[in-house]
This record gives C-alpha cells, structure tokens and sequence, in this order.
C-alpha cells in the first residue's frame, strides 16, 4: 500500500510562510531542488488545497518556458505538469495539468485511492490539507525541510492541538546550503 508523505519546508520556528505568504526566506539551492525533483519524481500523485494548486500552477506549467531557467527547474515543471494531482477544494471550479478535484477529505475515500494499483507514495502539501489528514490519521510519514531561519510570525505547519502524535526519525540529512531534512514514520 502507497503512504501518505507530508512534505513541507518550515523555518526553525515551525512557519510554513510568513505574512502575506511570504516564501523569500526560503534557501533553495540547486541541491535541495534536486532533491525534491528526485523524491517527487517517485510519487504517484500529489495531494494538496486550492490555495497551493492555484500557487503551484500559476508558475510550473510553463516555468520551463524561460530561457533562464535552471536545469532543475526545467526538470521540476515536467514532473508538476504530468504528476497527477487531487486538489480539495469546496469552491474551486475547474484546475487543468492532469488534477481532480475533491471536494472533502473522506477517510476511506483516501485509503482506496492508497490502496489503488500504481507505485509511488502520496505526496501531502499544505497546512490546512495536512491538519485534516493528521486529525483522520491519514499520514504515514513527515518530511520537513528545517530552513536555517527564524521568522518570528506567519502561519504555522501544525496548528494547536490536544492530540499527540508519535513519530520515529526514519532519516535525517543536511544540505549545503543550511537547510534539515528531517523524515519521521509515523507511529500508528
């Protein structure tokens, strides 16, 4: 059965974005580019809310497109465009670049689209989304690239919660640049 793989980059204090979705703090270097294209390349499929489709496919549709584009920028706008995408969104009407719409996280919905014929694990992005996920025990793994910041406010990965989640370090690996991976099992 595929797992379901949060993946998201925070800074050292916990902040996927600062105010107005603020990513410049971001230290993305053709190594951690690399390595993203290389794990996303492996998925089958990714997960993700309106907010981040609409992000993602207002810029890597046609990314590769730039005559300055770097190698792995390129690369990385050929895995989006043919990597199937599940939106969920109650509002979105239409999204193109091989994605479906879902309009609510159902449990057992997710487990038959995990237990669907086909490699590659589920790809898991955005805050909100992965709340959902967390509270229905819907995630396998977290995969956190620890950016070496601190940003002081934005909006947070994990929101308050009274519910603990176990976690086991499956892997960990520092980049050049500064930036943690950080890999956990989690503990069912």
């Amino acid at each position: 059965m595929r797992k379901i793989v949060l993946m998201m980059s925070v800074s050292l204090d916990g902040y996927i974005e600062g105010p107005d979705r603020d990513i410049s703090w971001h230290v993305v270097d053709e190594e951690l580019h690399q390595y993203f294209n290389d794990t996303i390349r492996r998925m089958g499929g990714l997960l993700g809310g309106r907010v981040t489709h609409q992000l993602m496919a207002a810029y890597w549709p046609t990314a590769d497109a730039d005559p300055d584009a770097s190698p792995t920028v390129v690369d990385f706008a050929a895995i989006w465009r043919d990597m199937p995408k599940y939106v969920y969104s109650r509002t979105l009407e239409s999204a193109d670049w091989n994605t479906t719409i879902v309009r609510e996280v159902v449990p057992e919905e997710v487990e038959a689209l995990k237990n669907r014929p086909g490699t590659g694990d589920l790809g898991l992005g955005g805050a909100d989304l992965a709340a959902v996920f967390l509270g229905h025990g819907l995630v396998d793994e977290i995969h956190l690239c620890v950016h070496p910041v601190l940003i002081g406010r934005g909006k947070p990965l994990f929101p308050d919660t009274d519910t603990l989640t176990a976690l086991r370090l499956v892997e960990s690996r520092t980049f050049g640049n500064g930036v943690v991976l950080l890999r956990y099992a989690v503990r069912g």
